[in-house]
């Protein structure tokens, strides 16, 4: 079976007759006719019967018509991905992300990409500290987010992320009813994300307290504190609905009660960006500066 075939078929029903489709093909209607006639002999099922004047589909033609549709959309989607490609139209961007920064914002940038694609898919990459830096010096990514300065890299300036010292409101450090000092966090467990980075990790922070517990995750440590583990700097972003309802609560530091590094957004300097990777950023930089809290409608997909 060939998908000129299927396409006879469709325009044969759409169009209500041989005579009709030949009209729309542009072919003769002895071509159509024959066509369908194939059709029918290499699958062994009938797929038209004629009512009058009408060519009606069999229930077999209506369930194999149905398939036939979709089948020919993804084949256009794929002579269109194949046209997009041979004109510099890249088949994929890699985006490697600090877990750090909002991902609300990349599902509004994302979600807005999407129907400006043209076929184009995103690897979404998530890591931690270094981690980031180490994937876009090996050339794992042409694009990178991160709140660290990448040497040699030119980076475009993003918004900054408010990390929050916080602890469950039963834990000991809320007991005194007074600021606290760095003394009174250094007889305490404090939790820290463990950077991803394999060549030269980094510890970014206070890390004073005498015992400490290295979690994988943003989200494990939020979990861990929040269960009265320990004290961590964590992203208001992140915590939001914990701080709200008061399952966490910030400590009444005197010094260093937030921090709020800025991230930048790098690209990968040994190659030049290619158009899917152009309109990525631009909408990256659009909806970073947008807030957290501004409606957001992520477009209906095709049907």
């Amino acid at each position: 079976m060939t998908l000129d075939q299927w396409r006879t078929l469709q325009a044969v029903v759409d169009h209500g007759g041989f005579a009709q489709a030949a009209e729309a093909l542009h072919r003769s209607q002895s071509s159509v006719s024959y066509a369908i006639a194939r059709m029918q002999e290499q699958l062994g099922v009938p797929l038209l019967r004629i009512e009058g004047r009408k060519a009606v589909l069999t229930e077999a033609g209506t369930v194999l018509l149905r398939r036939s549709r979709q089948l020919l959309k993804q084949a256009g989607q794929l002579e269109d991905l194949a046209h997009h490609m041979e004109q510099g139209w890249e088949a994929e961007v890699r985006l490697v992300v600090d877990a750090a920064y909002p991902t609300l914002r990349l599902v509004r940038a994302l979600s807005a990409f999407m129907p400006q694609s043209r076929g184009c898919r995103v690897r979404l990459r998530e890591e931690v500290l270094s981690g980031v830096e180490e994937v876009l010096l090996e050339g794992g990514a042409d694009l990178a987010i991160s709140s660290l300065s990448i040497s040699g890299y030119l980076g475009s300036s993003l918004s900054e992320v408010e990390f929050v010292a916080v602890a469950h409101p039963d834990h000991p450090l809320h007991r005194p009813q007074r600021t606290l000092t760095a003394a009174d966090l250094e007889s305490q467990m404090q939790v820290v994300i463990r950077d991803t980075g394999r060549r030269q990790p980094r510890d970014i922070g206070w890390l004073g307290a005498e015992q400490r517990w290295t979690v994988g995750s943003l989200a494990t440590a939020a979990t861990f504190v929040g269960s009265g583990l320990g004290f961590a700097w964590l992203p208001c972003h992140l915590i939001r609905r914990e701080l709200a309802e008061g399952l966490l609560k910030p400590l009444p530091l005197a010094e260093g009660a937030t921090h709020r590094p800025r991230f930048q957004l790098y690209a990968d300097k040994d190659k030049p960006l290619g158009p899917a990777t152009r309109i990525l950023v631009e909408l990256i930089k659009t909806f970073d500066s947008a807030p957290l809290d501004a409606p957001f409608a992520a477009p209906l997909p095709d049907a």
